[in-house]
Order: C-alpha cells, then structure tokens, then sequence
C-alpha cells in the first residue's frame, strides 16, 4: 500500500509534529539524525465498526497528547516485530499484523540536532483486548471507536491514517452480503 501523500502528492505526509520538509533538513545546517520507528492502529473488532487503542502522552504543558502507539527499533529487528513489540508495551494489546498502512515522516529539533523521523504504520488485529498503561512513557491507554479516534488523534498524519482503516472497515466483505 502507498505511503500517504501531501496534497498535490509532493512529499509523505506530516504527523503534525513538524514541517514535513521532504529532505531540506540538511540544508539547515547543523547536525541531522535520521530516527525509525514502527507501530500502528490495533482493532478490537466486537462490533462491526470497531475500535483502535491510542494512548497518551503529556506535552510540556501537561495536556494529555492522544496519538497511535509506535517506538524505536531495537537491534537486529524487523519492523514488523517492533510494530507488534512497541503496541504490547505501550498499550498491553497483543495483535497480529494485517495489512501495511505506509509511512509517515516529519522533522524536529531534539538536543541542538534536526532529527528526521520516519514511522511504518501497519494495519493490526487485536488478540488480547485488556489494556495496561505500565510503559512510564504513557500517561493513559483507551479503547475508542474508529469514528471518536479520528477527533482525538493530535497529529494530522495519523488522522488520515485513521480514516483510511476506517473506509477498509466500512467496506462490505466479499461475500457479506450473500450470507445475510
């Protein structure tokens, strides 16, 4: 699946983090570090719309910040495995990976350098549903509809992100319709 595009196709799309400048960080000057991450929307499918796990982080204000859960690779690992790996630990959801939703890349400054991250979001399905928001980074975990999370997910790149799954899940299965 293609990765989301700005409009007028110019670029990957921003998560509302930063500019996304499509590569002109370094000519910025200054030191530029290039960070990959890896998550994705996990559904709980008990109903037939369903609903995603997000979680929440304080900004420097202390408001509760709701995005997808995503982090680091570790050594040696696919981004697959951290996808799955980074949802257990930030939500205790452990899901099984459906489908690839694409990239989402954008710029910030951390400790005098420009950092340019790129995250692989993928599609999952939920094999445990209880949440835990033990990770110290989380400041809290939910359930929310698909249509609810759209409105709660800060970022503009996990948004988009988000509809999309939900025009996948609102569309009628192959057969759906001549087994009712």
């Amino acid at each position: 699946m293609a990765a989301p595009r700005t409009p007028g196709g110019r670029g990957p799309a921003s998560s509302g983090r930063g500019p996304a400048t499509g590569g002109r960080g370094a000519a910025s000057g200054g030191r530029r570090v290039e960070e990959t991450s890896a998550g994705g929307i996990v559904l709980d499918r008990q109903d037939r719309k369903g609903r995603a796990a997000l979680i929440a982080r304080r900004d420097a204000r202390g408001r509760l910040v709701w995005s997808l859960p995503k982090g680091h690779l570790e050594s040696g690992e696919t981004l697959e495995a951290a996808a799955i790996r980074e949802v257990r630990e930030e939500t205790g959801v452990t899901g099984t990976i459906l489908a690839s939703l694409g990239t989402i890349d954008f710029w910030f400054m951390a400790q005098g350098a420009r950092v340019h991250k790129t995250v692989h979001h993928f599609l999952m399905q939920a094999q445990t549903t209880d949440l835990s928001d033990a990770d110290p980074e989380v400041a809290a975990v939910a359930w929310v509809s698909l249509e609810e999370a759209v409105g709660r997910l800060r970022y503009a790149g996990e948004r988009r992100l988000l509809e999309q799954v939900r025009g996948m899940v609102a569309r009628p299965r192959r057969g759906a319709a001549d087994s009712a």
